[in-house]
């Protein structure tokens, strides 16, 4: 059974001061904090400042068990901000001033001491609760009742929408009796619920605001380790040691003079632990400084680029350096904070993007005002833009228990979708004869308003304007969480930037088979006991649609971007699959590290109390074995990277994992297999030496590599620990499943090496479409073996021995 919207957390984006987190008080943990806020001066008209720690629990314990009402703590980029209380004003005693209506919701609010006063923060923490109270607990009307002589909060309750009614007398107070609907606070609020247009800022130096020197040089002497690190264990750079210093190496640029010099050690994997304060750059007897886009010229003809791809690569490097200032200036929530952050806001604070790739922030097509707007660790609003599309150059698909209609009035609501068909109507269409979807902004003012100019004046296109819900950029950009009701579903929208090797664009032929690969997937896995068993599961893409270009279509190759321009598609939220106690965050978390470069995945072993091999044996567990059965068991493999995976976490513990991004990203590794033709494209041709490769590469060499490195660095337990740990888990599955021995034996997790896949080359020999998704064998990039780590834990058969009389 789901938990209720009131024991759910929230997040509320403010147009100007970003990420509130609204969670449920916890009684005991959270009463020492709320009696130090309880007995400030500002907290007087409470009337709870003699209360002790032990009364203040039983109060907020008996609060919720009462029925009378609710109370939370309020966050503001991870740090605890305000207390309110939601009541019944039904079983309140200002229930008897007043005729009670079906959806009044009584509040108050302590907003807690601050050392550093933001301008407009009360008025922002304000905003946030009602619009937690309005959109999440379902409130109709909200009302409140200061004291009379709080000329703080009246000015407050004005400004919000409030209207006060009169003044009334309670036991402890003299009141004002004020009431506040949804209307009367977006008509005083308007910026709270209706997306402004495309916003050119007055001073242009705030887009450069956060490029101070000392920043700038600790972002590229960031970016020059990850470099060293990455294109080392790629063998693309081969770094030679010092003779007479410990763990001291060189590099060589391609003039061979040029020189880098650095602390590093070589750990599993060949995974270089690069020190970045350690790196100097020498021309003769000269200190020069670090600069990554440099260092990419420097080393040119050893990274093997070429001309024509050089400039592209240089913008996408220039572009990760600036959005990892953006980030670094901002700071965000700490390691410690994120390990007990809501699930938007530990989105919104990841900072490093894929770990293996250097380039891998380029977003190029965003300008300068774009990125603060539509980026996700900007942590901003967005409303999408909703067209409408004539169905006969449109696809819509769905999965087979939803149907169009019954999409459109999940996601928009009745009065909302009436709204576009009347639009419709009004400009002379039949709304039965169009598709609606839904839009990025940055697409519709870059891309689709002039380039679908022809059928805009057709009125085969038609714009409808913004939706009314606000969402949240996800780490892949294009995806959206919808931040005001999270229990809608994600909107997957194409975008025409490139960014790591693809141009973001969704096709509409993919659109028309989506929904079924992901009815495909999830029945497999649904009804698969063991899978079942380990609570893995898929978000489905249940719907998508796409908009055919009546050009481009008769004229471009099917694959070109310009075909992807505008299609979108519906994946389900993991909000009502949890369970009353339970929390998301990104898997990639596990990878993060703060700006203090504090990391995550230590602290949030520490927060569970479990001991750190005990923790890392259930992550593997929820994580990896999935994984080996889908492999071993369906020939299915998936892109099982941290930003595609949810983990679901009781009390900071891994319990189970949720994938996403489906349907671009999973493959059936077996042409033979009978698939329906909605699924074909499911089958893939890949040599059967490189199937392996989906665990090797993707988990071991993308994934666990960089855990060994943090454990070694700043865990517990070392790297050594967790790859028996990770050995012992793979011997756990296959212990499980003597009947497929033979294919263990064909697909040997325990062989004492694997082929080294290199993404970074990928990106190098062509960082405009890296690979051909229809053939992803076809041009992967080799650079010898690595030895496998797990190998000296494998269990061989013994060889017999001659019995001695």
């Amino acid at each position: 059974m789901n938990e209720s919207p009131a024991k759910q957390p929230f997040t509320h984006l403010d147009p100007v001061l970003g990420a509130f987190e609204i969670r449920p008080l916890h009684v005991p943990d959270d009463i020492p904090l709320v009696r130090s806020w309880l007995r400030e001066d500002r907290a007087r008209y409470w009337g709870m400042q003699a209360m002790d720690e032990a009364a203040l629990a039983e109060f907020y314990r008996d609060l919720p068990d009462s029925g009378k009402g609710d109370a939370f703590i309020g966050y503001h980029h991870g740090h605890p901000a305000f207390l309110m209380e939601c009541y019944d004003p039904a079983r309140d005693p200002v229930g008897e001033h007043y005729a009670v209506q079906p959806g009044d919701l009584g509040m108050h609010i302590l907003v807690a001491p601050g050392s550093t006063p933001l301008k407009g923060f009360t008025r922002a923490v304000f905003r946030s609760i009602m619009t937690f109270m309005f959109n999440h607990l379902g409130a109709r009307r909200i009302v409140v009742e200061p004291d009379t002589r709080n000329d703080a909060i009246h000015r407050l309750n004005r400004s919000a929408g409030f209207v006060y009614e009169r003044t009334i007398e309670l036991s402890e107070k003299t009141a004002e009796l004020a009431f506040c609907t949804r209307a009367q606070f977006e008509a005083a609020n308007p910026n709270s619920h209706r997306a402004p247009e495309p916003r050119r800022r007055t001073d242009p130096r705030e887009v450069s605001d956060h490029l101070s020197k000392d920043l700038w040089r600790h972002v590229n002497r960031l970016l020059v380790r990850k470099a060293i690190s990455e294109l080392s264990h790629e063998r693309v750079l081969a770094p030679d040691p010092i003779e007479g210093e410990t763990d001291r190496y060189r590099l060589f640029a391609d003039d061979g003079k040029l020189e880098y010099r650095f602390s590093a050690r070589c750990i599993t994997l060949d995974h270089w632990l690069v020190d970045a304060d350690s790196i100097e750059k020498w021309d003769g007897d000269q200190s020069q400084p670090i600069d990554a886009s440099r260092f990419i010229l420097e080393f040119q003809q050893q990274l093997g680029i070429g001309e024509a791809m050089l400039p592209t690569y240089l913008e996408e490097i220039a572009s990760t350096l600036y959005g990892s200032a953006f980030k670094l200036h901002r700071r965000g929530p700490s390691a410690e904070e994120l390990t007990r952050a809501d699930f938007q806001t530990v989105e919104a604070g990841m900072t490093e993007g894929h770990p293996c790739f250097i380039a891998n922030n380029g977003r190029i097509g965003f300008d300068t005002l774009d990125y603060p707007a539509y980026a996700p660790e900007a942590g901003q609003p967005v409303q999408l833009l909703w067209l409408a599309a004539n169905r006969d150059d449109t696809v819509f698909a769905s999965t087979d228990t939803l149907d169009y209609r019954s999409l459109l009035e999940d996601e928009l609501g009745e009065g909302q979708l009436r709204r576009f068909e009347d639009q419709l109507r009004k400009d002379g269409h039949d709304p039965a004869a169009f598709h609606l979807i839904p839009v990025h902004p940055w697409q519709w003012y870059n891309k689709l308003a002039y380039l679908f100019a022809k059928s805009l004046a057709e009125g085969t296109l038609v714009c409808l304007g913004y939706g009314e819900d606000q969402y949240r950029a996800q780490q892949s950009i294009r995806t959206f969480f919808n931040q005001d009701q999270p229990e809608k579903r994600y909107v997957k929208t194409a975008l025409s930037i490139l960014n790591m090797g693809f141009m973001r664009g969704l096709s509409p032929y993919y659109m028309s088979t989506t929904p079924a690969i992901n009815d495909f997937i999830h029945n497999l896995i649904s009804q698969d006991p063991y899978l079942s068993g380990t609570g893995f599961s898929i978000l489905r893409e249940v719907a998508g649609v796409g908009y055919m270009h009546p050009d481009f279509e008769t004229t471009l190759d099917k694959h070109s971007p310009y075909r992807k321009m505008l299609s979108a598609l519906w994946r389900e939220s993991p909000i009502p699959t949890l369970k009353p106690g339970q929390r998301l965050m990104t898997m990639a978390s596990l990878l993060h590290l703060d700006a203090d470069g504090q990391a995550v995945l230590p602290a949030l072993m520490r927060a569970s109390g479990l001991a750190p091999e005990d923790w890392l044996r259930r992550y593997l567990k929820a994580y990896l074995s999935p994984l080996l059965h889908c492999f071993y068991a369906h020939d299915l493999v998936f892109m099982p990277h941290g930003e595609n995976l949810i983990l679901v976490l009781d009390d900071q513990v891994p319990v189970r994992m949720i994938m996403k991004d489906i349907a671009e990203e999973v493959a059936i590794m077996n042409e033979e297999v009978v698939l329906a033709d909605k699924v074909q494209r499911l089958a893939v041709s890949v040599p059967e030496h490189l199937k392996i490769l989906s665990i090797f590469t993707d988990v071991f060499d993308c994934i666990f590599r960089f855990i060994g490195g943090i454990l070694e660095e700043q865990g517990d337990i070392g790297e050594a620990r967790f790859w028996e740990l990770v050995a012992e888990c793979v011997h756990d599955y296959q212990a499980a499943h003597p009947h497929m021995a033979e294919k263990f034996a064909q697909h040997d997790l325990f062989a004492p090496e694997f082929t080294l896949s290199c993404l970074n080359r990928l990106q190098l020999a062509n960082n405009q479409q890296m690979i051909n998704l229809t053939d992803p064998a076809a041009n992967l990039q080799f650079a010898g073996t690595l030895k496998n780590p797990i190998a000296a834990y494998a269990k061989r058969p013994e060889k017999a021995t001659a019995s001695q009389d």
